[in-house]
């Protein structure tokens, strides 16, 4: 039989501590948030850095070849719009004999010119994420999407014709000269430099949405055109 002193008090007395430790902590664990509330003091960093340590923020970088797809989506970019107010002159038949077949109009016309950039163009080494969180860029040229004549808002201002001169397709070729009018003034005013930098803003913001650190567009390569093979030219002068 066992004698009192045998028996093992020592690892009875520490198993209780520890229990006694656990129902301690248990029972403060509520009270944790509030000690290292900023009321601490110096403590308000220490619990910071728990917490980012017990709930670190996960970070999410998507492939380039997501992020592609995600441009992709956007298919043509519209990021420039022009309207435009062009005064034509149309005329025929303006000779000796206008009076009597001479035709000759004023036509106002009204259009809009719409620019942008063609994403899905893209490809997936148009996009290249590196170590550093940098997402570098190459966007296709801006171009024209759409130019086109208000017809509600465009008309014939004044017209003179002929005796004998009434042409009938002089309205429809001011029509088409006043598009190619409007569109020439759009581009004259920069309005593909404006779609470019409108296009660049917008996959920019969409891109730095998905966390990373900086965007940097570079300019797309244009293809070299193909070598011309020399050409000999030979020239035989016939014998006298």
């Amino acid at each position: 039989m066992q004698s009192r002193s045998s028996f093992p008090w020592g690892c009875l007395g520490f198993a209780l501590a520890l229990i006694g430790l656990g129902l301690l902590l248990l029972w403060a664990a509520p009270a944790l948030p509030g000690l290292l509330s900023p009321s601490g003091g110096q403590t308000t960093g220490i619990g910071e850095r728990i917490e980012e340590l017990l709930n670190p923020t996960p970070t999410i970088r998507p492939s380039q070849a997501t992020i592609v797809r995600h441009v992709q989506n956007l298919s043509r970019l519209e990021t420039a719009s022009y309207t435009i107010e062009k005064v034509i002159t149309a005329e025929s038949g303006q000779d000796a004999l206008a009076f009597l077949f001479g035709d000759r109009l004023l036509f106002i016309a009204y259009g809009q010119v719409i620019a942008g950039v063609d994403l899905a163009k893209m490809e997936e080494r148009d996009i290249i994420v590196t170590d550093d969180d940098r997402v570098v860029v190459t966007l296709p040229p801006a171009e024209i999407f759409v130019v086109t004549l208000d017809n509600s808002r465009s008309y014939v201002y004044d017209r003179e014709t002929g005796l004998l001169g009434l042409n009938q397709d002089l309205e429809t070729a001011a029509r088409q000269a006043a598009e190619e009018e409007i569109l020439n003034a759009a581009l004259e005013d920069g309005i593909l430099d404006l779609a470019n930098r409108n296009a660049r803003a917008y996959i920019e913001h969409l891109i730095l949405s998905f966390g990373f650190r900086e965007v940097v567009f570079v300019p797309p390569t244009t293809p070299s055109p193909p070598p011309t093979l020399p050409v000999t030219i030979v020239v035989f002068t016939p014998a006298p």
